[in-house]
């Protein structure tokens, strides 16, 4: 169950920032022993991958804070986003990590299931992400970019970090993020109905 929620919290993760789950489980893997990545995931703690993830990473990152130029992030993260979430829902639920002693025991058939999943989790979260994106944009003439993108990339961070090291704290957190959107969204749209009776 917790190589699930590990998968889980990685990959919705991915669906906010592609690079930061990636680049996490990477440095992580290669520099401290909080994770074992199995072969077939080795390449992720490889040098010169962790130089283009964090290459990546600050591109996003800065992409992600401007208007409009966020919009055009968003269409080719389209693709970026769901694939770094298999990849780290993969990675991640069959890794040895403080919570999760016998990874083997949860997938034990084809690796494609891990990865398919993980691309479904953060599709939906990436989806779900640009569609908020573009409201908050038309509602504050993009002045709100900055601020919701830096929101996303330290709940993307938080989710990480959870994942790896406690993942039952991952349905906590996500309900937390659920609880702010709709809290969010409801004071947007009492805005919009303010400003129409002007």
């Amino acid at each position: 169950m917790l190589e699930l929620l590990t998968g889980s919290g990685l990959a919705l993760s991915a669906g906010l920032n592609a690079f930061i789950p990636m680049l996490s489980i990477g440095l992580l893997a290669r520099y401290t022993d909080t994770v074992e990545l199995p072969a077939q995931w080795l390449w992720l703690e490889n040098g010169w991958v962790l130089v283009v993830l964090g290459v990546l990473l600050l591109l996003d990152v800065v992409a992600d804070k401007v208007p409009a130029v966020d919009h055009v992030n968003d269409v080719v993260q389209t693709f970026v986003r769901p694939t770094a979430g298999g990849i780290v829902f993969a990675a991640g639920s069959t890794s040895e990590t403080p919570a999760i002693t016998d990874p083997g025991a949860f997938f034990t058939s084809s690796a494609v299931w891990p990865f398919v999943i993980g691309v479904v989790l953060a599709l939906s979260t990436h989806v779900a992400k640009a569609s908020a994106r573009a409201v908050v944009n038309l509602s504050t003439a993009g002045t709100g970019a900055p601020v919701v993108s830096t929101v996303e990339d330290v709940s993307s961070l938080t989710m990480t970090v959870l994942a790896i090291l406690v993942p039952v704290l991952v349905i906590v957190f996500l309900l937390i993020l659920v609880g702010m959107g709709m809290w969010v969204r409801q004071r947007l749209r009492q805005r919009k109905r303010e400003r129409s009776f002007i």
